[in-house]
């Protein structure tokens, strides 16, 4: 009697789920029933495991029958193909001649023993693992190849949908008659995915918060559970919502049927995030957290040493002649090189919050007055428009002047014949100087016109984040009265870049150019606002 060992293994999840395994297992004992003696003592299963990623020395099943095969436990090791053991071409030899040494035969179902007993043995079985790996390889290509190309042409090509979409029918069939899926947006998800982004937008909560607002609503993820911070991070962080499919670095063309958000608004989410990071080295703008008292937090700077300000607050309590208690809360702004290390000898102890926000809210209630007395036709085309039909009146001259640089090239081309016949008033040296130099002309306008397209669509570019930034602003402008605690200061850290606050409340605001842009129509840098306010 030999004792037999089966391996059953699929490497993926498609061969899991069509029950390749059982096919394995079938072939495996009416193969063990044909032979003389053969008995299937133990078999081992791997699911989803593959054989060309995974090394062997790394797979538990091939551990533990070698294992087995150091005690002799078995006679036989039987799969249904070779490759079931592994597909490198730099491996797979060597664990069967490893089993063939341990006095293990080594069968396949599909190709016969596996023998390593003379030079003519080892020869013909790397070659045919060298080959195996080789197609392996090019199935492999041939398949990213054309996921690649599905997803340039707008198709998903599969994983796991994110929340905000939902796959149907697609009407088309694949060669073995089964219906293909296609992705569309998920009405009500979508609306859940517009909050997340609107809530870190425009509240500036982060993923925690926004996580439990979602949780404390009732409101659960694909798969029913509750929301976390990674899932609200990689919502925040999908492109996809901009109606964009991205697979393996390939990115689709824009399908408006699939945008959930404004690319503009996924653009001002992914500067928070980064503001945010741990890993960030920028001089901080967006505040951390919305949940302080103050309207500043974050972009908050000593005017004397540079150092970063904090926020703190303190609340005092006072009893009326009634008996009753009166609650005052007091915030302060206090430079943390003063406090901590001491360092900054000119910075006030503290700056009264109430003083400072005051002032700036002031400031920023004028900037917002402004644009709204501002038409966008006049903003814009103060500091772009006339720059854009300059630089499309240029394109256009340097593109007539190249076709007609062309065509004094094609007859100049054609009177060399006639050159050299004698019948042309030009020799042949001439023209072809003639040639050469209308040659070059072509290509320094060419060059010309390359620069000049990447302009107009940078200029074409710049209108369009102006015309963003504008709305914005206007928005702001009618909401500021009524909005949030947590809204006004994401308007006021959007809004301002930094603000520097110096002994005896000597204030400087420097804003985001983005806005500025609106009020001074200029390319001049952006000078600060200061204010001095009486002590």
């Amino acid at each position: 009697m030999k004792r037999v060992y089966c391996l059953y293994r699929v490497s993926t999840k498609g061969q899991v789920d069509k029950d390749d395994i059982p096919m394995q297992k079938t072939a495996c004992h009416e193969f063990a029933e044909r032979q003389d003696g053969w008995v299937i003592v133990k078999e081992f299963y791997e699911k989803g495991v593959s054989g060309y990623k995974v090394s062997a020395e790394d797979r538990d099943a091939i551990q533990d029958i070698k294992a087995a095969a150091e005690q002799k436990e078995f006679d036989i090791l039987l799969v249904f193909m070779f490759d079931r053991l592994g597909r490198r071409q730099n491996e797979t030899p060597f664990v069967v001649e490893w089993f063939n040494q341990q006095g293990i035969e080594v069968w396949s179902t599909q190709e016969g023993q596996q023998r390593f007993e003379n030079e003519a043995d080892y020869l013909i079985n790397f070659m045919r693992y060298w080959q195996a790996n080789g197609e392996s390889r090019k199935t492999s290509t041939r398949v990213k190849t054309r996921l690649s190309q599905l997803t340039a042409e707008g198709v998903y090509t599969g994983g796991n949908i994110p929340h905000g979409y939902k796959l149907i029918p697609s009407g088309n069939f694949n060669k073995r008659g089964k219906e293909l899926k296609k992705v569309v947006i998920d009405e009500d998800e979508a609306e859940i995915v517009k909050l997340i982004f609107s809530k870190t937008l425009k509240e500036g909560l982060g993923s925690h918060q926004v996580a439990t607002l979602l949780n404390n609503k009732g409101i659960r993820s694909h798969n029913g559970s509750k929301f976390q911070c990674n899932t609200i991070n990689r919502i925040l962080k999908n492109r996809m919502y901009c109606g964009y499919i991205i697979s393996g670095g390939t990115v689709s063309p824009h399908l408006p049927e699939l945008q959930i958000i404004d690319e503009h608004d996924f653009n001002e989410v992914q500067k928070i995030l980064k503001q945010r990071s741990r890993k960030n080295d920028e001089k901080q703008q967006i505040a951390k957290t919305t949940r302080g008292h103050s309207l500043l937090s974050g972009n908050v700077y000593c005017a004397h040493c540079g150092g970063h300000m904090v926020s703190t607050s303190h609340v005092d309590k006072y009893i009326r002649k009634d008996g009753s208690v009166y609650e005052s809360r007091r915030t302060r702004y206090m430079c943390c090189n003063r406090v901590r290390s001491k360092t900054c000898k000119e910075a006030q102890s503290v700056y009264s919050a109430e003083i400072v926000d005051k002032a700036v809210e002031t400031v920023i209630l004028e900037y917002l007055a402004r644009i709204k007395e501002t038409p966008k036709s006049i903003a814009v085309e103060k500091r772009y428009k006339a720059e854009l039909q300059a630089m499309r009146k240029r394109l256009n001259e340097l593109k007539k002047d190249n076709e007609s640089l062309k065509n004094q090239l094609i007859e100049l081309s054609g009177e060399i014949a006639n050159a050299l016949m004698g019948n042309s008033k030009f020799t042949p040296d001439m023209l072809s100087d003639a040639i050469e130099a209308t040659k070059k002309k072509i290509a320094d306008n060419s060059e010309q016109i390359a620069d000049y397209e990447l302009k107009v669509g940078n200029q074409q570019t710049a209108i369009d984040n102006l015309d963003y930034y504008y709305n914005n602003f206007r928005s702001w402008a009618d909401e500021y009265q009524f909005a949030t605690r947590e809204q006004k200061k994401m308007i006021a850290c959007s809004l301002i870049k930094e603000v520097r606050i110096g002994h005896g409340y000597n204030i400087e605001i420097v804003f985001d150019m983005n806005y500025k842009q609106f009020l001074d129509c200029t390319e001049e840098s952006n000078k600060p606002t200061e204010l001095k306010i009486a002590s």
